[in-house]
């Protein structure tokens, strides 16, 4: 299974997925429009081994919550991610059992890899 995790409005998802050689096997899911469920997110967890390394800081909402400056824990991680589409690190893809999370060039260059094999 490939699946993609984004937003379609991005421009680094954007720039990421035109990189890719996404065929008709791949599902691309805009996290704004499509919800991610629980039963999503707790795969994405187990496989990237907490909800904590699929949160993003970088989000806007993240400072202006003022959660940078709160002891976040796992089922915060996760309660905010469902609530909040921004706090997902993006894109999120799956490819065979692994994850590859965020924009990284170490991430995407690894995930370049896979996706095309």
């Amino acid at each position: 299974m490939k699946k993609i995790y984004c937003l379609k409005t991005c421009s680094t998802c954007q720039r990421i997925i035109s990189e890719l050689n996404i065929g008709s096997n791949v599902i691309i899911q805009d996290i704004k429009t499509e919800k991610i469920s629980p039963q999503q997110l707790d795969e994405m967890a187990m496989m990237a081994g907490s909800y904590e390394a699929l949160f993003s800081r970088k989000a806007l909402k993240y400072r202006a919550m003022e959660l940078n400056k709160k002891a976040l824990n796992e089922t915060d991680y996760k309660n905010y991610i469902l609530q909040e589409y921004t706090f997902l690190k993006r894109p999120t893809v799956i490819v065979n059992n692994k994850i590859f999370i965020g924009s990284a060039k170490s991430t995407i260059e690894a995930l370049k890899k896979e996706f095309n094999q």
